[in-house]
């Protein structure tokens, strides 16, 4: 659980930085990594990509945070 948290707090900074964005603090970027994951896991197994590891994980969550991101910047 505590390394699903880092995980995510991880990819929600990397998402914020790729976005250009100045983030949203400690828990918008756990919250936005955290469901970041579950869309990147998501859109992954929809296109049948496979990841491995730590830094899978968080690539993974990563590319599911900019899209969450990119979404709430449209609305």
């Amino acid at each position: 659980m505590l390394w699903f948290l880092i995980i995510g707090i991880i990819a929600g900074w990397l998402a914020g930085n790729v976005m250009k964005g100045g983030g949203f603090g400690l828990i918008g970027d756990l919250i936005i990594g955290v469901a970041g994951s579950f869309i990147g896991g998501y859109l992954f197994s929809l296109l049948g990509i496979s990841t491995y590891g730590t830094i899978g994980e968080i690539a993974m969550a990563t590319f599911g945070a900019i899209i969450l991101l990119w979404l709430i910047r449209i609305f």
